[in-house]
């Protein structure tokens, strides 16, 4: 039997494990029946963060639609041409969503230049705010507000925008993704010298992990659905798999030393829980 981590760290993230879990609110049946626009950065985000809510969605029936932002086409442009990387990632999405239950149809890629979404705001408003108005979901899903990365925070006020836009009533729930890559959930000290400037930083964002608990107070337990989750990602294979025989192909599994993935395969995905509401009502 592993012996507990009784480092600082350790100690809490049990802690912080245990207030995550206890005193928050939990999906209903009733929650995993309302209809949800999954709104994603990047092709794999859309498992990473609500992978076990889509397929616990889908199982109880409710309709969900996936856009996926921006085209991908930077996560290995330096060690792939950029369009081919891109129609790989795109491949890759669709196989991933079919996985979890939502066909092609229901998928859509707004193609946006990975890395620069934010210059792209008005467009892409208007397009999200088209998708609102013909699907009309009841919830939305947008990555969390304070997330660390440019496209992400992008994606979060071009959601906001095409909500105010739209001017209907809806729950909204934030997920992180690159939130996670903070201490005590990811160790200070990485491999990467460069990365662990980064969880450094992460960590001052996110008063060690104090907004995290503060903040995500609405989970859907999703072990029983864990396997399907990891196989869907599993289908973004030039994210988790070396895919070209080069060392300097990164995966997922890199990240933090494994450490990062683990926080997004837990047993439950956190959301900050909001309501929409338009102006005046």
């Amino acid at each position: 039997m592993r012996k507990p981590d009784n480092s600082l760290r350790g100690r809490l993230v049990r802690r912080y494990t245990r207030l995550l879990t206890a005193d928050r609110h939990t999906a209903t049946d009733a929650d995993l029946r309302r209809s949800a626009l999954i709104i994603a950065p990047h092709q794999d985000d859309e498992t990473l963060g609500c992978g076990g809510t889509i397929l616990r969605k889908r199982a109880a029936g409710a309709d969900v639609w996936v856009v996926f932002m921006t085209d991908g086409r930077q996560s290995h442009g330096h060690l792939m041409p950029a369009t081919e990387l891109a129609g790989l990632r795109r491949a890759e999405a669709v196989a991933a969503c079919q996985v979890l239950g939502v066909a092609q149809e229901r998928v859509f890629f707004l193609d946006y230049p990975d890395g620069s979404l934010g210059a792209h705001c008005p467009a892409a408003t208007e397009q999200v705010a088209a998708l609102l108005s013909k699907h009309n979901p009841a919830e939305v899903y947008l990555p969390y507000r304070a997330e660390p990365t440019a496209d992400h925070q992008a994606t979060h006020e071009i959601g906001r925008a095409a909500l105010a836009q739209v001017g209907t009533a809806r729950t909204v729930l934030e997920y992180p993704v690159w939130y996670w890559h903070h201490w005590p959930w990811v160790s200070l000290r990485q491999s990467d010298k460069r990365e662990s400037w980064l969880v450094l930083r992460h960590t001052v964002q996110a008063l060690a992990g104090v907004r995290l608990v503060r903040n995500f107070r609405y989970g859907v337990p999703v072990a029983g659905v864990r396997e399907q989750k990891l196989a869907a990602l599993q289908e973004h294979r030039t994210q988790m798999t070396p895919f070209l025989p080069d060392a300097n192909w990164l995966t997922l599994h890199d990240v933090a030393n494994g450490e990062f993935l683990d926080c997004l395969l837990q047993d439950y995905e956190l959301f900050y829980r909001c309501e929409y509401r338009p102006q005046g009502h």
